[in-house]
C-alpha cells in the first residue's frame, strides 16, 4: 500500500512538521517531515484520530 501523505496548510518551513496519511480503511498514518523515510506511527483508528484531531483543534491539548 503506498500513502500519501500530506502537511497541514499552516506548517510553515521551519522543519517541525508531522505529516498525515489515510488508508483505505481510514486510518491514520504519521510521519516526522524532516525523515520522510523514517519510521511512521501506523494505523490510528478512523474515531481516534477524529478525536484527537478535535481535540487539538479546541485548544484542549496544548
Amino acid at each position: 500500500m503506498d500513502l500519501v501523505f500530506r502537511k497541514s496548510s499552516k506548517s510553515t518551513d521551519h522543519g517541525e512538521c508531522v505529516e498525515v496519511a489515510v488508508d483505505d480503511a481510514g486510518r491514520a498514518h504519521l510521519r516526522d517531515s524532516k525523515d520522510p523515510h523514517g519510521p511512521v506511527l501506523a494505523g490510528f483508528a478512523p474515531g481516534d484520530w477524529a478525536a484527537f484531531t478535535a481535540a487539538v483543534k479546541s485548544g484542549r491539548l496544548g
